[in-house]
């Protein structure tokens, strides 16, 4: 079961609630952006960025000049996916199918070179899947100029909304207006080549795999 804190617990539309694991590394798994809520200098920063993450910890990675990649604080990491919009009869019962992660922490500055490259492997097979192995890795230069911040799993609430509008039953249902969900389709398009590329240069199969595939 995932955590219950007084910041992880479900006060409202408590039906959305999703209490086990696999359910929060599956809302992981469907997203590829982060939004990393920090205090800087006294004041909040939102900042969206990617992510990778295990069964564990969820990464996240930057400059190391970076003033949102702090550590020794709270932050806040939202993940969320937007399915589509929940089009009702009233204005006041439109709403958005979502699924949605909140982890929150002190999370860990990752320093040993190992750990580093493990957690960058994570998150740039997450984003793209087959890209760490084909592309060149980082070197010792590169690494020293990352920052890369691992925030456990350990206490995070998870939300899913997936149902039709809630006034079906409604007097509203007489007024005889369409009301129903609108699904978001999302997949990835032809790969556009950098135009600095050598005649020649062919798209690795990894990535030519992708095209018309859900992203």
């Amino acid at each position: 079961m995932l955590s219950s804190t007084p910041r992880t617990r479900h006060r409202r539309i408590k039906e959305n609630g999703r209490s086990e694991p696999a359910e929060l590394l599956a809302v992981l798994a469907a997203g590829r952006i982060a939004h990393l809520g920090v205090v800087v200098d006294g004041h909040p920063m939102v900042v969206p960025t990617v992510y990778g993450f295990d069964a564990e910890r969820i990464y996240l990675h930057g400059s190391v000049a970076s003033r949102s990649l702090t550590t020794g604080a709270e932050v806040c990491v939202t993940v969320t996916v937007f399915d589509g919009l929940v089009l009702a009869r009233s204005v006041f019962e439109h709403g958005i199918n979502y699924r949605s992660a909140m982890i929150y922490g002190v999370p860990e500055w990752v320093r040993d070179d190992e750990a580093k490259l493990h957690g960058l492997r994570v998150l740039t097979e997450h984003v793209a899947p087959g890209q760490w192995d084909y592309a060149r890795q980082p070197s010792r230069k590169e690494l020293a100029a990352t920052a890369l911040l691992a925030l456990s799993l350990g206490e995070a609430s998870v939300k899913v909304s997936d149902g039709p509008p809630d006034d079906g039953d409604s007097p509203d249902a007489a007024l005889g207006l369409w009301a129903g969900q609108l699904p978001v389709v999302t997949t990835w398009g032809v790969a556009v080549p950098d135009p600095a590329l050598p005649s020649g240069t062919g798209l690795p199969s990894h990535l030519a795999a992708y095209e018309g595939r859900p992203a």
